[in-house]
Order: C-alpha cells, then sequence, then structure tokens
C-alpha cells in the first residue's frame, strides 16, 4: 500500500465504528489481558463456526475446563463429549493436545510471542495473530474469513482469495493496514464488520463505516465479490449403519482416533452392497444427509431389536438415556435422537 493517508482513513474510521456498534458483550471479551486461555478457546471455536452457534459451546466447555491445566489433564473423551455437535473434531483434539505442549514446554503459562502461539496444534497464521492480539494487545494482521470478503470488497480485489497468488496479497494488504495503535480496536472491529454488515448476502452497505472507499460498492461489484471458488461437482457417498437396541441401549463403536468424526462414538457401519445374514430382519430408517466440507453423505439407519447384547461386533452398549453426555456426530445424534 502506497497511499498511507488513505490506510490511516480506514484504520480510524474502522476502530471508531467499533468502538460505538461493534460487539461489545461477547463471552470471551470479559477479561481478555488476564486470561489468554479463554482468547485462545474462544478463536479455536470460531474457526469456521458462527458465534450463536458457539456461545453455548464455549460456556459448557469453560464450565468443565476453566483453566489451561484442567484441559490438559481431562480424560480425551470427557472433552469429545463436550466439542460433540460443533464439527471439525480435529479441533478438539489439537485443543487438548496444544494444552498439554503449553503444560510441558512453557510451565502452562501460554505463550506470549506469535512465534510460539503459531507451533501450537491447530493454530494458523491467523488465528495466531488474534490471539496475540485480544490476549497481549499485539500489534498482529489477522486474515479469516470475515477479513478476505471485507478487504476484497473495498480495494476491490478480484480472484478466488483460497488461490496462493490472491492470498499472498491479501496478507500484505492486511499488514500494510494495520494502525501503530488500538489493536484490540481495530481487529475486532474487522471481524465485526464482516460478521455483522459485510455479510456473504444482503450486506449493509449503507451503514457500512468504509463505504465511501469501497471500489466494489463504487463499481457496483459487491455481489461479485469476493471471487468465489470454481465450481465443482459435491461427490456423494453412502453408508448404511445398524441400530441394534436391547433394552433401552444401543451399540456403539469408536471411530479411529484419525479421519471423519475422529474418537468419536458411531453407529457400527455395515458392508456396502448387502445386509448380514443375522440382521435381515432389521428396519430402515429415515436416511439423514450430512454435508461435509467436500462432499455429502447419505446416512441409511437399519434398526434391530435384539433379545440379547450383540457380541459379534466390538463396541459399546450406552443407554438411550445417556446420549446427551455421549461424544456423537451430530447426524448421529440426531438418529438416535428420534429413538426416545
Amino acid at each position: 500500500m502506497k497511499d498511507r493517508k488513505s490506510d490511516k482513513a480506514f484504520a480510524s474510521r474502522l476502530i471508531r465504528w467499533q468502538k460505538a456498534h461493534g460487539r461489545h458483550d461477547l463471552p470471551w471479551q470479559q477479561g481478555r489481558a488476564a486470561d489468554p486461555y479463554r482468547v485462545w478457546l474462544s478463536e479455536i471455536m470460531l474457526q469456521q463456526t458462527q458465534v450463536a452457534t458457539v456461545i453455548p459451546y464455549y460456556r459448557r466447555f469453560l464450565g468443565r475446563f476453566p483453566d489451561l491445566a484442567s484441559l490438559a489433564s481431562a480424560p480425551a473423551q470427557e472433552v469429545m463429549a463436550l466439542w460433540s455437535g460443533l464439527g471439525y473434531y480435529a479441533r478438539a483434539r489439537n485443543l487438548q493436545r496444544a494444552a498439554q505442549e503449553v503444560v510441558a514446554r512453557h510451565g502452562g503459562r501460554f505463550p506470549r510471542r506469535l512465534e510460539d502461539i503459531a507451533a501450537l496444534p491447530g493454530i494458523g497464521r491467523s488465528t495466531a495473530a488474534a490471539i496475540a492480539v485480544f490476549a497481549f494487545g499485539a500489534r498482529a494482521a489477522i486474515l479469516d474469513g470475515n477479513v478476505k470478503r471485507v478487504l476484497t470488497r473495498v480495494f476491490g480485489i478480484a480472484g478466488f482469495p483460497g488461490e496462493k497468488a490472491v492470498e499472498q496479497r491479501l496478507w500484505a494488504l492486511a499488514e500494510a493496514l494495520l494502525p501503530e495503535g488500538d489493536p484490540i480496536a481495530y481487529t475486532q472491529g474487522l471481524m465485526d464488520l464482516g460478521a455483522t454488515l459485510c455479510t456473504r448476502s444482503r450486506p449493509r452497505c449503507d451503514d457500512c463505516p468504509l463505504a465511501a472507499q469501497c471500489l466494489a460498492r463504487r463499481e457496483d461489484r459487491v455481489a461479485e465479490l469476493p471471487t468465489p471458488r470454481a465450481r465443482r461437482a459435491v461427490p456423494q457417498r453412502a453408508v448404511s449403519v445398524l441400530v441394534l437396541l436391547n433394552r433401552g441401549s444401543v451399540l456403539l463403536e469408536r471411530r479411529p482416533p484419525s479421519g471423519i468424526w475422529g474418537g468419536l462414538l458411531s453407529l457400527p457401519e455395515l458392508p456396502p452392497g448387502k445386509t448380514p445374514r443375522r440382521y435381515a430382519d432389521a428396519r430402515p430408517l429415515a436416511v439423514v444427509r450430512h454435508a461435509f466440507t467436500h462432499f455429502r453423505l447419505d446416512i441409511a439407519p437399519l434398526l434391530l431389536k435384539v433379545g440379547r447384547r450383540e457380541t459379534a461386533i466390538e463396541g459399546i452398549w450406552l443407554s438411550l438415556k445417556r446420549l446427551e453426555q455421549a461424544p456423537l456426530p451430530a447426524p448421529i445424534r440426531k438418529i438416535l435422537m428420534g429413538l426416545i
């Protein structure tokens, strides 16, 4: 950026707007400087997840694990159970791994240096910067989805932001726009603007503090920016799962630690193409469709009530009354809740 006057105007307008109209009552905004643990937890939960969805999970998680030490020493399955339904489960596994690294390598104190924060599991460049800003008042640039949308529109940057060249240009711009002071209000302002006004659809341009310098608005390109990813056919997959019931309990099996739903409890999957003879009397339930990032999955449940507990499948019998506390993927929970 060569026009420093324009850069300063961008930052000052954003800071003034945030202080007057931004979000100030989010749970993790309280006592930021005193507790980087809460800032870190919120930033991980907010990755690819909306604020309204995160808030109840954040409160429940913090109620059980009020500090970094309690998270580091907790049973992994308890961590996964509290994350159940929030999605992107690698975040929960990395969260606990990071807590354990902080205990082992940093004496239990969350690191202040940006490089040390970024080196922790599950924390990329933008998330590390956000933590450093909100927890320690550091001067660092962020570039999450909301910020990319604001910058591409205000400065008229075409090209899919996920492409390396476009992303590098956006990072350079984000660095150049950083003000000398008030990094917390500025960074929060970027997030708030993208989340409340400069939204993906139906943006409220008339209320935007940056409307006067927004190239996308001036050139009637708001709907075009950011440039979407080139359309690709979404793969469709299907799987049949067995719902074995015995006296109010259901048979579940533990997923492998990595991969889809890693470490969670799920219903046993049946071999593709046919149902084993001993389950021939199973009754089909409604198919549940679940969208992942890169594909859609149709889950076809087969219900069978048995007089004794199945021994052919290695697993865990769980009472249907304990579903709320179990670490279950959202679509599996939906299937089982329909049985109650």
